[in-house]
């Protein structure tokens, strides 16, 4: 029997609505909300925003730090929301191994829309130039990873409701 999700990871690309899909999610399930973005460590943001792609060294220490927090919020019992965009499945497997019942939700978005969405902002350090690097790096859930895709250009209430549904019925 697959474990009771503890932590939701909300991944995706940039753009599908990780953040915005989280913090609602973790209010539905009264549960702590951590948005990864927030511990990017300096050096990464500014490359990012400098227009350069992280690669797997960059990424290392930030990908460290949300495991953290995911053990520690598994540990406490409290279990815990995370948006992350958790590209790779490498990525994914160091989450799981951090703690147990991680469960994934992923945001599925079509390419046109996340170029539209990043263009769109005026406050994040991640520039529209790096929609690619993002989407060469994915690696959609796969079919043996404990998860839902749903189509991200959908209402984030509609797709929080999905999501908690389908969590209650692995309880």
């Amino acid at each position: 029997m697959t474990p009771v999700p503890t932590v939701v990871v909300v991944m995706g690309v940039s753009g599908s609505g990780k953040s915005t899909v989280g913090a609602l999610l973790a209010r539905r399930l009264t549960a702590p909300f951590l948005e990864a973005d927030d511990v990017h460590p300096a050096a990464n943001r500014a490359k990012m925003a400098a227009g350069h792609p992280l690669d797997d060294e960059d990424r290392r220490p930030w990908l460290l730090s949300v495991a953290a927090w995911i053990r520690e919020a598994t540990d406490a019992g409290r279990g815990g929301v995370v948006a992350c965009s958790a590209l790779k499945h490498e990525y994914r497997d160091l989450f799981r191994r951090a703690g147990a019942g991680v469960w994934f939700l992923y945001l599925a978005l079509d390419r046109a829309s996340a170029d539209r969405r990043v263009a769109g902002r005026t406050d994040h350090f991640m520039p529209s130039r790096l929609v690619d690097s993002q989407y060469a790096a994915l690696e959609p859930l796969r079919s043996d990873e404990p998860g839902l895709t749903v189509d991200a250009v959908a209402d984030p209430r509609t797709i929080v409701d999905q999501a908690v549904r389908a969590v209650r019925e692995l309880r």
